[in-house]
């Protein structure tokens, strides 16, 4: 299967689970990006390391890289594989110079240690297609882009709300949630949208 190579675009506190993140990523060479809801403390490993501050005690995530240094491992790469009922599974591609193993890892958590061992992210293509958000007009009909967009506020409505709405409101609030990088909201419009599609 063919692999996309993806780039941390951005890490936010999350608008609908509290406590929780949303770390978005997005194609090296792409529009498309793919939202990930992780935990308080993945989210923080990600932050730490991207802001390259040094924590007065190693966190878990740099034990374990201190563990695979002390015993010539490296992770050469990072693999997102699959995405069942909502959860997305990852591996770690790991390396001792000479045989390589797959590990399997928590996203987050695969993540947090790509940008320790500085190594590539990547994804499949089909779950890019089912999960991912895609950045351009595109996609929407012209009726979608000439009517008024919905306001951020009208973008808290709960799940079960977004079925009572029709599918060009639903693509209005899509298209405000991506002008606003609110990138858990568009995915939660999205896959209402897909569901109406396979009916």
């Amino acid at each position: 299967m063919k692999k996309v190579r993806l780039e941390i675009v951005g890490l936010s506190y999350s608008q609908t689970q509290s406590g929780a993140y949303a770390l978005v990523l997005g194609e090296s060479t792409g529009s498309r990006r793919l939202p990930i809801i992780i935990g308080g403390f993945e989210a923080q490993a990600i932050a730490i390391e991207l802001e390259k501050m040094t924590p007065t005690r190693p966190l878990t995530h740099d034990l374990f890289k201190a563990f695979s240094e002390t015993f010539s491992i490296e992770v050469t790469e990072i693999l997102i594989y699959n995405l069942v009922e909502g959860i997305f599974y990852a591996k770690l591609i790991c390396t001792d110079g000479t045989r390589e193993v797959e590990i399997d890892a928590r996203t987050s958590d695969a993540i947090a240690l790509a940008v320790r061992f500085n190594c590539p992210i990547y994804t499949y293509e089909f779950i890019l297609k089912s999960a991912g958000i895609v950045l351009d007009d595109d996609s929407l009909p012209a009726a979608a882009t000439e009517q008024p967009m919905a306001t951020v506020e009208d973008m808290s409505t709960p799940d079960s709300e977004y079925k009572s709405k029709s599918s060009e409101e639903l693509k209005n609030l899509l298209q405000t949630a991506l002008d606003d990088e609110q990138y858990e909201l568009a995915s939660k419009i999205r896959d209402e949208l897909n569901t109406r599609k396979q009916s």
